[in-house]
Formats: C-alpha cells, structure tokens, sequence
C-alpha cells in the first residue's frame, strides 16, 4: 500500500492534468450522446458551453453600449444605484440618448415655471408628493385611503423574492412613507415591520386559501382585523408576464415556512391555475368586490394586464348601473417582468403599458368613471420622465417591481427563476440571502423613492404645475418621426385627461394622517 502511494506521490503534476482530460475526453466521444459539440469536439467543446453561459454578463459589461440592453439598460441601471445610494446620478455634456428615435418622450416645459412659496410643505420636504386621490372615497369605504407616495413596491410575493428581500422593501416604504403590496404569496411576517401594505392575492389565494384551494373569506377578515396595516386589498387577474397562465414557484424555493404561509406542500411546485374559482364572469367579480369590501371596509381593487376590451366594458357598464365595483385598477404592462414566464408570453401576451392603460382609460372615461377611480401604473415606470408621461395619461400612482429590486442590489442577472440570484433578492438560499443587510438596503430603497420624487416634483415644476395630476396630455409629445409629425399624447392615443380634482399641496399636507387609520380617528379624513 505504502509503495502505491509513494508511486501515486512521484506522478508528476502536469501527468494528473493530463489524465483528467484523458478521462474526459473518452467520457466525451465513447459515453456522452446528449452535445455534439462535445462529442465532435471533446475537450474544447466544453469551452462552446461555458462561453454561452457566461454571455449575458460578458454582453452586459463589457459589449452592450449604455443604451443598449434590455430590460433595463446600464444608464437607467446606474441612475437607480445612484439614486439609492444618495450619489451623483447627474449625466455630464449632454445626453446620449438619440433623442430623434420612435416613441422618444419630451416634456413640454413652461416658459416661467411654477414658483414655489415659503411656506409651501415643498419647500419643507423636498420629496412630499403623496397621491392626490383617496382610494375607496367614491364608493364610502369604512377605511379610505390616500397613500402617502405616489411611487410604491409593486407586488412582489415572499418566495420568489427572499425574506431579507422583502424585509428590506417593507422597510423602506416605512421610511420612504410608500405602501408595499404583498403579491400573491401571502402576508408574511417580512411584510410587517411597519410598512403600510396593500394584501394581493390571485388564482390561488395563498394566505386566505380554503382546503381545497378555493378563497375563503373569513380567512381574509381574520387577516384584516390583525394586521390594521393592511389598507387596500388587491384581486389579481392577470400580470404582465404572462396573463392568461398561472404563476409557478419552483418546488426548490419551497421551505416550510413559505409553505405554511401559502397553505401548500413543501418542495413540490406550485402552480396557481390560471382563472379564479371565486367567480366566472364580470357581475361575479363585481359581487365578489363588493362582498370583500363590506366584510372588511376596506378599499378594493383589481390588477390586470391588457388585451381585449370585451370585458372591461362590461365591468364599466356594470358600475355605471350600480354604482359598484373596484376602488382602483392596477394596469400592468406587457413589458412586467417579475414573474417568470415563457418566451412567447412575456414577448407576445398583452399589449404594452402606453397601448394597454390608454385603451382602459378611454373606456372608463367615455363613461364618466374615470375621476371616480384611482388609476395605478405598473410597467417599468420608475424614472421621472416615464412618470410623467404616465400622469399626463391618467395615472393617480406609480407601481415598481424590478426598479425597488435594483435598489436593494438586483443586478439584473435574469436568473430570478433558478433559486441561484447572486445578489440574493429572489432566491431563498441562506447564503446568497446573507449578502443583503436589510437596515442599509431598506435605506436606499427609501432614498431611491425620495429621490425619484423630488425629482418628479422638479419636473413638475418645470412644466408650470404644482402637483404630477395636474400633468394635461398636451404637457407631454412623443416621436413618431421628425418633429413635425411628433403629436401629444391627447392626439396620439384619441383621449383627454379627466382633470383630477386638487386643491393644493398644502391641503394634501393638511389632510394627511401619516400612520393613522380612518377607523382609528374617524373625524378626520386619510
């Protein structure tokens, strides 16, 4: 035995180099039937699949200019990072951006731009720019609200993104002074660190699922009546990566603990189905709205993606009759990205948000609904100049998914789908997870937040407005060739804003109860 070891000791290193690729190259041509690469090419095939795996990043880096990548490209990247981390986000002799492409948007600037008094609470706080619009009002929900911001985390369930993940966002919105909608995964306990919070749920009703994976209600009272920092419910019926296909959480991201939050099994896939079983048409999902709305007084709301107008037309004949239905529609844009989906669903299904939202809106507003609902935007709108242009269309809030991710350190590798997310945001490793410092990542999500709002705000000023809602579609052009055929926004989507009524940023101030509940100091309104 001693002499085999000594003879094993004397082999030369570059010998074991040798039979190692030996061994690897009989693997390849006499064993392996699955590459031909490999099998034609052994050895050196290996370098082909290797090369593949790591294209992403080299074309990130080192290939795709700043514009260039998709969905976000680094200039917009880089003005998130900054932007969290209170750095120089500022962009130096000039843009670079080819400001002559299709679709460019610019914003009409006054020639004597709005002035901001002493004592106006802008002055004050550079970042206060809570909604203009009270969610529930129009239909006297027992517990109204206005959110504080009108820049919010879009839903964003705990188990596809990890529980330091969620606990940074959550918060950061307490911080920030936003809301933090839950996704359909359930209420978790990363959701309670004193964040207000929007209670999403979809097909599976996760968190106030029955049995037999039916919607219980009780379970939906139960939730609401212990835990008072719920303040808006949320009925998905489609998202923007993939509507009309149920979600899937891989059975590799499943612990027990997302399992007990969500009512499944452990380390088995979870597949939402892709219709409700709480209802079948448009009068059900009414009736559903109003029934959740009454057993827990609070605002109630859908969230979709958009295609056919069959069916939103019903629902806004519906409301007109009866003067029910939700409180605020959620418009998410074919361009949503947080869920995982199937290349021909996330490039073909639903119209983008721009074509999406401007169908919906005129529709509502034809009938007269339009100044009745609270209208909230979520498609890659989380930079001022989107935001912008998504008010002058109609929007009362903005949604971010992927933009409240890169704040908290996603580095857009697009891997949120494999349990193997490097920066540890949508995986539910330990290890990777234990990259993340959640008081200094709530912090920057917070300082992303005020500073997008400060900047939107001095955009709004530059137009000659006071608040973002007083945005007009004549406010904002959009190229669709030179500049003499560049139309406004009014012309190129056939509609004009419903003025949205405001009095005021210091009556916004005056009215805000930051923290309080309708319920709690019934005098006063949210």
């Amino acid at each position: 035995m001693n002499s085999i070891l000594n003879f094993l000791s004397n082999i030369p290193w570059w010998s074991w180099i040798l039979i190692f690729l030996t061994l690897v190259a009989i693997r390849d041509i006499f064993i392996q039937r699955a590459h031909t690469i490999s099998h034609n090419f052994p050895i050196i095939g290996h370098l082909r699949y290797w090369l593949e795996s790591i294209g992403p990043e080299m074309r990130q880096y080192f290939v795709a200019n700043n514009r260039e990548e998709l969905p976000f490209n680094r200039i917009e990247r880089s003005w998130i990072y900054a932007s969290a981390k209170k750095e120089n986000n500022y962009e130096g002799f000039g843009t670079d951006r080819d400001i002559y492409t299709h679709q460019h948007i610019f914003i009409n600037n006054a020639m004597m731009p709005y002035k901001v008094a002493k004592n106006h609470p802008n002055k004050i706080d550079k970042t206060f720019l809570p909604c203009a619009k009270i969610i529930g009002e129009f239909h006297n929900r027992k517990r109204p609200f206005r959110p504080a911001s009108i820049i919010n985390v879009s839903a964003m369930s705990f188990g596809s993104l990890s529980a330091k993940a969620i606990e940074s966002l959550n918060k950061g919105v307490k911080i920030a002074g936003a809301y933090h909608n839950t996704g359909e995964g359930g209420l978790s306990p990363y959701h309670s660190y004193g964040g207000d919070v929007v209670f999403h749920f979809g097909t599976g009703y996760f968190g106030v699922r029955n049995e037999d994976g039916g919607f219980s209600l009780e379970k939906l009272i139960k939730l609401v009546e212990q835990n008072p920092f719920i303040r808006a419910i949320e009925v998905k019926l489609s998202q923007g990566a993939k509507p009309g296909k149920g979600g899937v959480l891989p059975g590799s991201k499943i612990t027990k603990e997302i399992a007990d939050i969500r009512g499944v099994e452990i380390g088995k896939d979870v597949l939402s189905p892709p219709n409700h079983k709480a209802f079948s048409n448009v009068p059900e999902l009414v009736d559903f709205i109003e029934k959740i709305a009454k057993a827990t007084g609070l605002p109630v709301g859908i969230k979709a993606a958009i295609g056919k107008l069959e069916q939103w037309e019903e629902l806004a004949e519906i409301m007109v009759e009866t003067g029910h239905g939700p409180d605020f529609i959620t418009i998410d844009g074919g361009e949503g990205g947080t869920g995982a989906a199937p290349p021909s669903f996330a490039d073909h299904v639903s119209l983008p948000w721009v074509y999406g939202f401007s169908d919906v809106y005129r529709l509502f507003k034809r009938k007269n609904l339009s100044e009745h609902i609270v209208f909230i935007g979520s498609g890659k709108l989380g930079f001022p100049a989107k935001a912008a242009m998504a008010f002058a269309m109609g929007v009362d809030c903005i949604n971010v998914a992927r933009e409240a991710m890169m704040s908290i350190g996603c580095i857009q590798a697009q891997v949120c789908h494999t349990n193997r997310c490097p920066a540890g945001v949508a995986t539910q490793s330990k290890w990777l997870q234990n990259g993340i410092d959640p008081t200094l990542k709530s912090e920057r999500l917070a300082q992303y937040f005020k500073t997008f709002r400060k900047e939107f705000i001095e955009i709004t000023h530059a137009a000659g407005h006071e608040h973002p809602c007083q945005f007009k579609m004549s406010d904002i052009e959009m190229n669709v060739g030179d500049h003499n055929l560049s139309k406004e926004l009014r012309r190129t989507y056939n509609y004009e804003k419903t003025p949205v009524p405001f009095r005021g940023m210091q009556n916004l101030k005056d009215c805000l109860y930051l923290g309080n509940h309708p319920d709690k100091n019934p005098t006063k309104t949210n």
